[in-house]
């Protein structure tokens, strides 16, 4: 009998219970990918791999053990069971661990209205190397492009189960098709470069290859001569492609994980106002043809939209059932967990209320100050919520970009910064974090 994600899963639980497991849940993973990449208008690489990968959670009254494997064999599975137990007996008590009830389970979901498999067959490698090389192409063919770093094409397809002592079993299959194209202008040590990308679950969503190529070339033109800003204090506007990164500041000050640990600037902001009046954020895991969808979360519970916040007010913190338990507060539905971790909270799609106005017309209301583009590295205080990023992108004077920029520092604290938000109306409704262009009032800025 050919093993699928399902049987595998079940034959993990019944391996675990033969073990000696008082409880157990199971995940297990098969999936194919398929990556080209072309350089010079030639293949420089072709990969494709092929798998299934198992994970087992086994409880023992209060203390837990994970264990995972890609080899699928019954001997494997009885192994696997064997020393999870071993393990979970020589654990730490921890009494927040334990399945879900049987009355919290997800039931009667609808896959189909999620609509996150492609129902077409996996691509030829030469039509993905085809894609590959058009986007290259357009890229080379902007003038001021002197080369083109990287064109790749690829697919995805992978399909999860899990299943769960508690009576749960449930899973899915998610597809994706990607193109990205890296462009470089200048040489030597006026080299700059900028990219441009698209993925989609569905083939038919993805955009052109020339036009890939052609925007990658476009923004990296934009970038010659890039110079270093002087230092002051200015105006912020983050780009759209890059201004999803605070959505995920705040996603991480919210987390069940933070919170519990105490590591958080947002610890003691529950039901206070930190964005603008009119703002909200709302997780959406049955929004259809998003890649961060999904039915039910990761220890079977049902998922629903909610408000992260709402009108410019953190009404809770995003949850699984251990630090719910912790916390003394109920799960969100918002467990995550890879092969050989237990579950952990984590959010699946997300959107931030659009504003009306166009990025331009931010640019010039902001009159002076900076247009990000491009963040590099990361160092924000989990505490306390100061912030400090490498950027690039473009000066704006007289709310006109006037020259592009490149190694300098913006820094504030994300309390204040967030307080002041201005949102544009340029957000990608497809992509799982729907976050327009941000401008920012008064951040600090370390140039020239």
């Amino acid at each position: 009998m050919t093993n699928t994600p399902e049987t595998l899963a079940h034959a993990l639980l019944e391996a675990a219970t033969r073990a000696g497991a008082d409880a157990a849940d199971a995940l297990a993973v098969s999936g194919t990918s398929l990556s080209i990449q072309v350089l010079n208008g030639g293949l420089e690489q072709a990969e494709r791999s092929e798998g299934t990968e198992i994970g087992l959670r086994v409880i023992l009254g209060q203390r837990q053990a994970c264990v995972s494997a890609s080899d699928t064999k019954p001997e494997t599975l009885r192994e696997m069971a064997e020393r999870a137990v071993a393990m979970a007996r020589e654990a730490p008590d921890d009494p927040t661990i334990g399945l879900a009830n049987p009355d919290q389970l997800a039931r009667d979901w609808d896959i189909a209205a999620l609509d996150m498999a492609d129902k077409g067959t996996e691509p030829d490698p030469a039509a993905l190397e085809t894609a590959a090389l058009e986007a290259e192409a357009a890229a080379r063919a902007v003038e001021g492009v002197t080369q083109v770093q990287a064109a790749s094409a690829g697919y995805g397809r992978r399909t999860r189960h899990l299943a769960a002592t508690n009576g749960f079993s449930g899973g899915y299959t998610r597809t994706d098709h990607g193109i990205s194209c890296v462009a470089i202008t200048g040489s030597g040590t006026g080299m700059e470069r900028d990219y441009y990308g698209d993925m989609r679950l569905h083939r038919g969503d993805l955009e052109a290859p020339e036009k890939i190529g052609r925007i990658a070339g476009t923004r990296t033109v934009e970038r010659a001569g890039a110079r270093q800003p002087k230092t002051g204090a200015c105006p912020v506007l983050y780009d759209e492609r890059i201004a999803g990164s605070l959505i995920r500041d705040i996603l991480n000050a919210v987390s069940g994980s933070a919170i519990v640990r105490g590591a958080s600037w947002l610890r003691d902001a529950l039901g206070e106002r930190v964005l603008p009046k009119g703002l909200s954020l709302i997780e959406e895991p049955l929004r259809p043809r998003a890649s961060g969808s999904r039915p039910f979360d990761a220890e079977g519970l049902p998922t629903q939209t909610r408000a992260i916040i709402e009108d410019g007010v953190l009404t809770g913190w995003t949850l699984d059932l251990a630090t719910a338990r912790k916390l003394g507060l109920q799960s969100t539905a918002n467990a995550a967990r890879g092969l050989s971790s237990p579950p952990m909270p984590s959010v699946s799609n997300v959107a931030l209320t659009q504003g009306d106005a166009t990025r331009d017309d931010l640019i010039a209301q902001m009159g002076t100050g900076l247009l990000i583009t491009g963040l590099i590295g990361s160092s924000i205080n989990a505490n306390t919520g100061d912030y400090s990023r490498g950027a690039s992108g473009f000066w704006v004077e007289n709310g006109q970009i006037a020259y592009p920029v490149n190694e300098c520092t913006v820094a504030g604290n994300l309390r204040d910064m967030l307080r002041t938000i201005q949102p544009a109306n340029d957000a990608r409704a497809h992509l799982s974090t729907v976050c327009p262009s941000l401008l920012v009032e008064g951040m600090t800025l370390a140039g020239a």
